[in-house]
């Protein structure tokens, strides 16, 4: 058998995807009018709606290490894979993302489909830029909260090209794990910036904007993965288990 034949992938209609999150937690599926969509974790708990960066698809080693490193801390991850890298995929061809709006237009085509195909809260997210396009997408819609692996503050060596004109506009809770030596916004840099106080900055010490520590730190991309996948975790549960104490005393006063 070649060593280059094409995954073979289970085909959904999107009539049938809420029962198959209902049951999965290891699986990959072709959404019809969607594409690719890879699901990691036991279904039951909170979900995080997660996308790719900009030169790799979901099945790259630092998506499937850090979406497996969120499933094993209890969260069902739903990763998918934007149509221009889909493209990728089946020609074999490198080609750039299209415009961040168009990004931001598809990210919100599927929050929609997977919002009406489960119940309970949808987290969204991404690595680096699928980071950014979540968090476009959270400055227009009301989402649930957000979590970021590795935020492009700004192009390398470009710090004066900031990306942080819509977060004023993001309101949900939001966790930015950023690696201290990452390129595309270092820890002395974006310490300065001001970011709404419904952003959490967690610092993974001497990681790169894969996660990747010099040897001499004494520690391995893996160990920071972990961290960053444990620290999301704990904070998506704090903020749910704040969410739910808050609405149970709206319940409260408005029966008073």
């Amino acid at each position: 058998m070649s060593h280059h034949t094409r995954p073979i992938f289970s085909r959904l209609t999107e009539t049938r995807l809420p029962a198959a999150l209902s049951q999965a937690s290891e699986a990959a599926f072709i959404v019809a009018n969607h594409g690719l969509l890879r699901v990691c974790g036991e279904p039951g708990g909170e979900r995080l709606l997660f996308a790719h960066g900009a030169g790799a698809g979901v099945n790259s080693p630092f998506m499937r290490q850090f979406v497996a490193s969120l499933a094993g801390e209890g969260l069902q991850v739903l990763a998918f894979e934007f149509s221009y890298m889909q493209r990728m995929r089946e020609t074999g061809r490198r080609r750039p993302p299209p415009p961040v709006a168009t990004l931001v237009e598809e990210y919100g085509r599927w929050h929609d489909l997977v919002a009406r195909s489960v119940d309970g809260s949808l987290w969204v997210g991404g690595k680096s830029m699928g980071g950014r396009v979540a968090s476009m997408l959270a400055a227009r819609r009301a989402v649930d909260g957000l979590v970021i692996a590795g935020y492009p503050f700004h192009p390398p060596r470009a710090p004066e090209k900031r990306r942080l004109s819509h977060w004023p506009d993001v309101c949900c809770p939001s966790l930015i794990l950023q690696g201290e030596r990452d390129p595309f916004g270092k820890r002395e840099e974006v310490e300065g910036y001001t970011l709404p106080p419904n952003v959490t900055l967690a610092w993974l010490a001497d990681g790169d904007h894969d996660f990747v520590p010099r040897r001499a730190s004494g520690l391995s991309q893996q160990n920071l993965i972990d961290e960053g996948a444990h620290r999301a975790a704990c904070f998506v549960r704090a903020e749910e288990a704040g969410f739910g104490k808050r609405r149970q005393a709206s319940s409260m006063n408005d029966k008073c």
